[in-house]
């Protein structure tokens, strides 16, 4: 399957290009028209004596070429990710390797609008999940599932034993077999005689 790209460049270089596409080949080679990269993102586009600021893109997402000898039948040729950015000179270089922008109108900051944001993830908290799962398929068990059964262990209480009946009646009998210590009972026939003499 054949590579592609997008050109994009600015209106007044469509023109000439489409003028040096059109005109006799032979009168086209004598127009300089080069695409020279500087390194793996960054460009120079050159035709004529113009040179313009150039930039490799990743488009916000795959599109597909096709091609047809009879315009009845369609035969797909490539897929394409990339866009050739050809710029003014001045204009602000686009930030990062991706192309905020589809093709169409309809795409337009695309990747904003169209696309669910990705989540932030601690990168230690994902390798440690990978590890409790590569475990789990290994036969083991999570290292913080055995943690956390370990901590409840720790804080659980232990339960207060219940009282049956017998233990009552035992009680009450030790209770009764308890001797008082003498003066209890007047003690409290006393008090009760200055709480009647306080009413009167």
């Amino acid at each position: 399957m054949e590579e592609h790209f997008i050109l994009r460049v600015p209106q007044s270089v469509a023109e000439r290009l489409e003028r040096v596409l059109n005109e006799d080949p032979e009168a086209a080679n004598d127009i300089n028209l080069d695409l020279a990269f500087q390194d793996g993102r960054s460009a120079i586009f050159t035709i004529g004596e113009d040179h313009f600021p150039t930039s490799l893109l990743d488009l916000p997402c795959v599109i597909e070429s096709y091609k047809t000898y009879d315009d009845n039948v369609l035969i797909k040729t490539a897929d394409i990710g990339q866009i050739i950015l050809v710029q003014e000179e001045g204009l602000p270089v686009p930030e990062g390797p991706e192309y905020k922008h589809g093709l169409t109108p309809a795409m337009r900051d695309a990747r904003r609008r169209r696309f669910r944001r990705e989540p932030d993830l601690n990168p230690d908290l994902v390798q440690q999940v990978e590890n409790d799962l590569q475990s789990i398929m290994a036969g083991g068990t999570a290292r913080d599932v055995v943690e956390q059964e370990a901590d409840e262990d720790d804080d659980v209480e232990e339960p207060a034993p219940r009282t049956t009946p017998a233990s009552k009646k035992s009680k009450a009998a030790e209770a009764a077999a308890a001797p008082q210590s003498p003066g209890d009972g007047d003690g409290d026939d006393d008090d009760m005689d200055e709480d009647y003499d306080d009413e009167d």
